[in-house]
């Protein structure tokens, strides 16, 4: 068994045992292809990309470098620049790790990678 288990990196994406590289596999709903793993990555960073472009506008933007034109406002009695630099920023950062856990199980499952997806080779043949 030594020596035919494929070290290359074309073996990286399929069970160690099978030996067999991408893409030439009998078993195809347990191989991953390369081109999918890159979409999904894609994907993943885009998104990611996103959410620190939101979160750096909330917490940078509007409450330091934005915050004495915002501080023109008022927001539940405070200042709006004040209001986001001690307490909006954190209730987006909540609200961004949801939309983070929703987006992304998005992605998971419009890629095939969701834990939530029961595929026949996962249930077993228990019939």
């Amino acid at each position: 068994m030594t020596g035919d288990r494929g070290d290359d990196k074309t073996s990286v994406y399929h069970h160690d045992d099978q030996g067999n590289p991408v893409g030439q596999s009998s078993h195809d709903s347990e191989v991953v292809s390369e081109s999918r793993v890159s979409a999904y990555w894609q994907a993943n960073l885009r998104f990611l990309a996103a959410l620190l472009v939101v979160w750096f506008a909330v917490s940078f933007g509007a409450g330091i470098i934005f915050a004495d034109t915002l501080d023109q406002y008022s927001f539940l009695g405070f200042p709006l620049g004040f209001w986001f630099a001690q307490q909006g920023a954190i209730y987006v950062f909540v609200v961004l790790i949801f939309v983070y856990v929703i987006g992304m199980n998005r992605i998971d499952k419009a890629h095939g990678v969701s834990d939530d997806d029961e595929t026949p080779a996962s249930t077993g043949s228990n019939a």
